[in-house]
């Protein structure tokens, strides 16, 4: 038999009964219909339109026979079935240093559960390198904040209760975690007090400051000039008295190193990510998570930081302790007896962390 006469055997050339060369076939046409191949006008007939839905069915049934072979559900239902039985992803909050956010150097954590003991997160564990990092970026930051106009820290404040009123929901719903009463009502209050320190901006010196009159043919000027870095212990309030606690000390010109609530961080971080996306210069405030009893004495003892706020410190122990490491190198030290953080704040955190420079000038000069 020659290879012409052997059944089944594609000549060149020629095309088999019922099977269309797929260089004739009308592009997007394929689908192999009989007599389709050289022939006029098969490309209008119903055939192609046939041939369309039968290699849709086709494919329907070769999904479906492909299933039933595997066992395993159609596409839809098995992500409907993984969205179901999904774990949420646990966050692991950093640190808040020189305008970033790193790990502690020591790789440790510790849980943070809300109020009815469930987790929530893991918050880094600030060792002592940590801190004395926060007060490094602290003090790099200190010569711009300070040396920025009064009017532009204002602005910048503003612009943190805008951004902190903008994630309103998120800072609920971690108060809520915490425990507290109308968390709403206290993220209002927290956008209602930065608002209100940022109105202090360009009043504190004209109130702080003074022409003092005096005998002789001279100027006698005091004027408010910002203390320098400001470590500060933050209270279990985790966002108003947060807040209270931070912005007084930035409005006046200080940069600061802020340990949160230990019981509490979570909303401390949230914030530190407000600070990051508000124009606040990298450094100006720097967010440490972890013990206050490993971080704050320390904090007190360190010949870079000007002065101290012990209003987190519940423990009157520690706070003895603070205070004396305070005093070898002659900080300032702020420790209020249980603050009321829904009253009027007045000028007195503001004050407590500026000094008073007193210049003589010749009159007629």
């Amino acid at each position: 038999m020659t290879e012409a006469e052997q059944p089944g055997k594609d000549l060149p050339g020629r095309d088999q009964p019922g099977r269309a060369r797929a260089d004739e076939a009308p592009d997007g046409r394929r689908s192999g219909a009989p007599g389709r191949a050289g022939k006029p006008g098969a490309g209008k007939s119903g055939a192609g339109r046939i041939g369309v839905a039968d290699s849709g069915e086709s494919a329907s049934v070769g999904a479906a026979s492909r299933e039933s072979a595997s066992g395993e559900p159609a596409s839809g239902e098995r992500g409907n079935s993984r969205e179901s039985a999904r774990l949420a992803v646990r966050k692991t909050y950093k640190l808040y240093i020189g305008g970033a956010f790193p790990r502690s150097e020591s790789g440790r954590s510790y849980p943070v559960a809300s109020s009815e003991g469930e987790f929530l997160a893991n918050a880094s564990k600030a060792s002592r390198k940590d801190a004395r990092d926060a007060v490094v970026a602290a003090r790099k930051a200190f010569g711009g904040w300070s040396g920025a106009t009064a009017y532009n820290r204002g602005q910048i404040l503003y612009r943190i209760a805008e951004m902190l009123e903008g994630r309103r929901a998120q800072f609920a719903a971690e108060l809520a975690d915490t425990g507290a009463g109308r968390p709403g009502e206290a993220v209002d209050a927290a956008v209602d007090r930065l608002v209100w320190y940022a109105g202090w901006s360009d009043k504190i010196t004209s109130v702080a400051g003074a022409a003092n009159p005096v005998a002789g043919p001279y100027f006698n000027l005091s004027s408010p000039e910002p203390t320098g870095v400001v470590a500060v212990v933050a209270p279990d309030e985790p966002l108003l008295g947060l807040v209270s606690v931070i912005a007084p000390v930035i409005v006046t010109g200080n940069t600061c190193v802020v340990v949160a609530s230990e019981r509490a961080p979570l909303p401390a971080i949230t914030l530190a990510e407000v600070l990051a996306t508000s124009d606040l210069p990298g450094g100006v405030v720097n967010v440490l998570t972890g013990s206050v009893k490993e971080l704050a004495p320390w904090l007190a003892a360190h010949m870079d930081v000007n002065a101290i706020d012990l209003t987190g410190v519940a423990d009157a122990e520690l706070a003895v302790t603070c205070e004396q490491a305070a005093a070898e190198n002659l900080k300032r030290v702020l420790r209020p007896s249980d603050p009321d953080w829904s009253a009027d704040p007045g000028v007195r955190r503001m004050t407590a962390f500026l000094e008073t420079k007193t210049v003589w000038h010749p009159t007629g000069v």
